[in-house]
Formats: structure tokens, C-alpha cells, sequence
């Protein structure tokens, strides 16, 4: 029918002259035009996504389908704002509508509940903040400037904000806990650590994946290190299986870390440039014990043109960070820089790799 309906544009506006492969050309650039305006309507997918998990429509799909009304009850909002925004999602398999009008969560989207084991509202809702989203309409900036969008939006660098804005620290460390979640002990797990010694998990948050090297290595200790702030709202005091084998130690690992067997950095290099991460790196080298490792969890990029997410990510870190991610080259180089020697470089059953590093 396209093709039919094409020729008769065609003959209408004389875009036929020429025969076949006239025609053939526009119909290409036709399916090009609507391929490319489809693409850039992709955001507004997101912006559902976000809406839906900012009032929390997915908790009260818990018992079963409901109609729109019902939801915009539940959820204080606008009836048929909700439709819309729940029609979209079910494009995508989120949700679904059946015959009478009910949306239902469908298994992909259990996660959006915020009672789920592993869900992944919060991380929903930090991956598109204020400070991750306005900077992606940015990027032309970065382009032609060859810096961050965000100080120009918000008056300051991203970790600067965070310091002066409490909304914004807590969206952070609570979406990135809940990102880092469902995949801390797939990559506990594909860590080649020793059987003794300690752990210093570098810049780890509220401790999530040291939580998770400790319970599957039962002899070895741990240091969780991060600023005090951050280090308020750790979780290691949660598990009395690992009772007595962790310490907390506060810092910036831009000065030091606590030395160490392995230095464990995951979702750390890719925030900051080369030189603050050669720093970070160096500071790692020098508290590392004898026969030591550092192991940066992080996505490696790919080559070719597959999608993979360290692909997206990395338009992130333009947008708001001064990071990057990075090719298996592009830490080889690091490492070298920082006096440390890639070693390896170990898949994990999520997007991260750990990139193994040692001393030269």
C-alpha cells in the first residue's frame, strides 16, 4: 500500500519523472523522514515513564487491572492525563490495556512498583532529574563548546550542586542504590578476589556491592569509603552474616584511600576526565598492598554499531559530568598513566566489565 501510494504522490507532483529509480530514491527518503521524526519523538517515552513512576501508578496496579479513573483516585492526578500517559507506556510494554479499558502491569514493568525486590523507580526517577535531563537538551553545546552543558544551566559543576542541594544528593544516592541493586552480586560474583585480605570499596555509596563481596567471601574484611554524607545512609549494618568485617572510612578519594588488597571503584571512572581519574588511580596504586589489584566496574564501549548502553550513558556523562566512557584502550592508556598495567578484563552478566588493573 506504502509503495502504491507513493507512485501516486509521485505522478501527482511529477517527483516520477525519471521511472523506477527515481521513484525507489524518494521512497527511501520518504521511510528516512518518517524513521528520523519517529526517533525524535522517542524522548517523550521516558517522560512517561517518569510521570507514572513520580506518582506512583504502578503501586496501586498491585492488585490487578484498573481503569484510569480508578488510578487518578488513587493517585490524586488527572483522569485523562493518566490515559495518555498509560496508553504510551503500553506501547512498550509496561503496561497493558485489555478490552474494558484497564491498564495492568505487565512483567517488565513489576520493577516500577516501589515495594518490588529490586525496583527500579527510584533509579527511574534519578535518570531523569532536572540535572540529567536538561543537560540532554544541551548537547549542542557540548559540541561546540567542548565542556559540560550543566554548569551553564545550573550555575555550578554536577557534584558542586549536590553539595549545596539536598533533593538533588538524596535523588542521586538513593536512584544510583537502586541501579546498582539488582546487579551488585552478578558482579560480586564474577570479581576473581582473594580468599583473604581486605576489600576497599572506593567511592561505594551505601555499600550495596561490598555488602555482597563480604556474604559470598566469608573471610575476607572490607572498608566502605566515601564522604560523610554519603556514608550516613550505608547498609552494611543490615546483615549480621558480615558483622565485625567491614569498617567505614571517610575521605576524598581525590586526596587518598585506605590501603588495601583491592581497590573495587564501580560507576567511578566514568564521572571524571583523564587527569582526575589518573589521580584517583594513582592514589589507589600507592595504598594497594603487595600483589594488590584494582578493579574498575564500569561498562566497557564496544565497537561497532550494536546498541549498548554505555553508548547512551556516555551522551549522559557529556551532558552533565566531565566523564566519558570508555574503550578497553582508553583504560589501558588510564592505567598506564597512574603506573598501574591492564591485566585482564572480565565480563560480568551485566553491562559492567571489571577491568583488572596491577602495578608495574
Amino acid at each position: 500500500m506504502r509503495e502504491d501510494e507513493d507512485r501516486t504522490i509521485d505522478d501527482r507532483t511529477g517527483g516520477g519523472a525519471g521511472g523506477d529509480a527515481g521513484t525507489g530514491r524518494d521512497d527511501g527518503l520518504r521511510r528516512s523522514a518518517a524513521f528520523l521524526i519517529d526517533e525524535a519523538l522517542g524522548f517523550l517515552f521516558p517522560a512517561a515513564l517518569r510521570a507514572a513512576a513520580d506518582v506512583g501508578v504502578a503501586d496501586h496496579l498491585v492488585g490487578g487491572p484498573r481503569t484510569p479513573a480508578e488510578l487518578a483516585a488513587a493517585t490524586g492526578t488527572d483522569a485523562r492525563g493518566l490515559h495518555r500517559v498509560l496508553r504510551l507506556l503500553a506501547t512498550r510494554g509496561v503496561v497493558a490495556e485489555d478490552e474494558q479499558g484497564r491498564f495492568a502491569l505487565t512483567d517488565a514493568g513489576q520493577a516500577l512498583r516501589s515495594d518490588a525486590p529490586y525496583s527500579a523507580r527510584a533509579a527511574v526517577l534519578m535518570l531523569t532529574d532536572r540535572t540529567m535531563w536538561r543537560p540532554a537538551g544541551e548537547l549542542t553545546h557540548c559540541l561546540t563548546e567542548g565542556t559540560t552543558a550543566f554548569e551553564g544551566i545550573f550555575g555550578m559543576p554536577f557534584f558542586d550542586h549536590f553539595a549545596q542541594d539536598e533533593r538533588t544528593a538524596a535523588v542521586f544516592h538513593v536512584g544510583m542504590a537502586a541501579m546498582s541493586d539488582p546487579e551488585n552480586a552478578l558482579i560480586a560474583a564474577a570479581c576473581d578476589l582473594p580468599r583473604t585480605g581486605t576489600v576497599v570499596d572506593v567511592g561505594g555509596g551505601h555499600g550495596g556491592l561490598l555488602l555482597e563481596v563480604l556474604r559470598l567471601n566469608p573471610d575476607l574484611e572490607g572498608v566502605l569509603y566515601d564522604q560523610a554524607h554519603v556514608l550516613a545512609g550505608h547498609r552494611l549494618g543490615s546483615d549480621k552474616e558480615i558483622a565485625d568485617r567491614w569498617t567505614l572510612a571517610e575521605g576524598d578519594f581525590f586526596t587518598a584511600v585506605p590501603p588495601g588488597d583491592v581497590h573495587l571503584l564501580k560507576r567511578i571512572t566514568h564521572d571524571w576526565d583523564d587527569d582526575r581519574c589518573v589521580t584517583l588511580l594513582e592514589h589507589c596504586r600507592r595504598a594497594l598492598n603487595p600483589g594488590g589489584r584494582v578493579l574498575v566496574l564500569d561498562a566497557v564501549v564496544p565497537r561497532g554499531n550494536d546498541p549498548h548502553q554505555s553508548k547512551a550513558l556516555d551522551l549522559m556523562m557529556m551532558g552533565s559530568l566531565t566523564g566519558r566512557e570508555r574503550t578497553e584502550a582508553d583504560f589501558a592508556e588510564l592505567f598506564a598513566r597512574a603506573g598501574l598495567r591492564l591485566s585482564r578484563v572480565l565480563p560480568t552478566p551485566t553491562v559492567l566489565s571489571v577491568v583488572e588493573a596491577v602495578a608495574n
